[in-house]
């Protein structure tokens, strides 16, 4: 049954119809020319309002199209003479040892390059669009520092939008969370070294060894217990890996990264990876607190750039400008974790029906062209005199990519 409104307005309607069709050949051109587009405008702003439309809701219809077949994590930098959406001075929320220019970073270029896949165009990041695709959302970026690294990449670029409130920091400032009001967004981290339960090994005086015992078969409850209010998960975890680390299954030692113990298996770090991920999907998966639409991405690992020398043996990154294609190792150990990391998801994502929804972030080929993005010696460094950091990024920086890829992701997931 029609409200009395509805009544009123279709009589207005059909007797204004009425009386025009009556009267129409009295009206002057001009004068029925502009009664028509009074009454359109009236009508369009009455039932459609296009501003409002333009400003939320159909924000993402202007955002360039993404060829679905094109594979976004295949191509190489190119200049870019606009650079990032903020600057080191806009974003006040960009950590000290990441904020290169602060430091003392002499150089520019590394800030003037934008990824370009082979084959189609990655869009820029829009704040506005992405606020708009998790308004009401919990993003959680869970893993180790370069996950904080990532998370702080998308918190300057959305505070180009919205300006959010710092809500939570836990006694070491690792954990963090962020609100966003305006369109009731938060954005958090959880730290975890490994992903599942670890103990590291202590001496006689109690003091850490740095080596660590992992349970493939316990989650590290620190991030797993919020997973339930978690909406998008973005998983990574992988520069602890590279020590000695034995591997259990409950009371079953299953070997051993770096060891080299008499009647000890010895895991290569692939198969680790691939131990700990199979282990991690798995559990995500089966979640039933959970939500069901609960988005889950991978990013796959960053890889570092030490030259002469490791990160305890006097290596740096101190080169200005990216690699080429050609440059890059394709059999490295970083694209041998990568794969290991990716097979694990795809064998989850193979299972059936029960399958949550699962995203690659495939970031380490991308990656390995940016030996000029890496704080190097700019980081602050008042307690490691002599240590370079060549595995965090700087911001703004090359990093402020992932956040262009991320956006591509949950805009394909929608």
């Amino acid at each position: 049954m029609k409200s009395s409104s509805s009544l009123f307005r279709e009589t207005s309607e059909k007797k204004s119809e009425r009386w025009m069709m009556m009267n129409i050949g009295r009206f002057s051109p001009f004068f029925l020319s502009s009664l028509c587009i009074t009454l359109f405008f009236t009508g369009f702003f009455v039932y459609q309002n296009p501003f409002k439309s333009i400003a939320d809701q159909n924000v993402l219809s202007f955002q360039p199209q993404i060829d679905p077949e094109c594979d976004l994590f295949k191509g190489h930098w190119v200049p870019d003479k606009r650079g990032s959406l903020y600057t080191n001075s806009s974003c006040p929320t960009i950590p000290d040892s990441k904020n290169c220019i602060k430091q003392g970073r002499p150089d520019r270029d590394f800030l003037f390059w934008r990824w370009k896949p082979d084959g189609c165009d990655l869009p820029r990041f829009n704040p506005k669009a992405f606020l708009s695709m998790v308004r009401g959302k919990k993003m959680n970026f869970i893993g180790d520092s370069v996950a904080r690294n990532h998370m702080e990449s998308l918190l300057c670029l959305l505070s180009m939008e919205e300006t959010p409130k710092d809500i939570y920091k836990d006694g070491e400032d690792r954990n963090r969370i962020w609100y966003f009001p305006k369109h009731d967004f938060t954005l958090s981290t959880s730290w975890t070294k490994f992903l599942v339960e670890e103990r590291e090994r202590r001496d006689s005086n109690n003091t850490g060894t740095g080596l660590f015992d992992l349970d493939i078969g316990k989650i590290d409850e620190g991030w797993f217990n919020g997973l339930p209010n978690t909406d998008i998960a973005i998983v990574s975890a992988a520069h602890w890996f590279f020590r000695p680390i034995f591997i259990h299954r409950g009371d079953e030692t299953l070997g051993c990264i770096y060891c080299n113990l008499p009647n000890m298996t010895q895991i290569s770090p692939e198969e680790g990876f691939k131990l700990v991920y199979s282990a991690v999907f798995k559990q995500i998966n089966e979640c039933e607190k959970c939500k069901e639409d609960l988005v889950t991405v991978l990013r796959t690992i960053s890889p570092a750039h030490f030259e002469n020398g490791t990160w305890d043996t006097g290596g740096t990154c101190s080169r200005t400008s990216p690699f080429g294609e050609n440059k890059i190792d394709l059999q490295s150990n970083e694209m041998k974790i990568r794969k290991s990391q990716i097979e694990q998801l795809e064998g989850i994502t193979k299972r059936g029906n029960k399958a949550k929804k699962f995203a690659v972030l495939d970031v380490t080929r991308v990656m390995q062209m940016r030996p000029d993005g890496h704080p190097n010696g700019y980081w602050g460094n008042k307690w490691m005199k002599g240590y370079n950091d060549c595995v965090h990024w700087c911001l703004p920086g090359p990093i402020d990519a992932w956040n262009e890829f991320l956006m591509a992701i949950i805009r394909q997931l929608r």
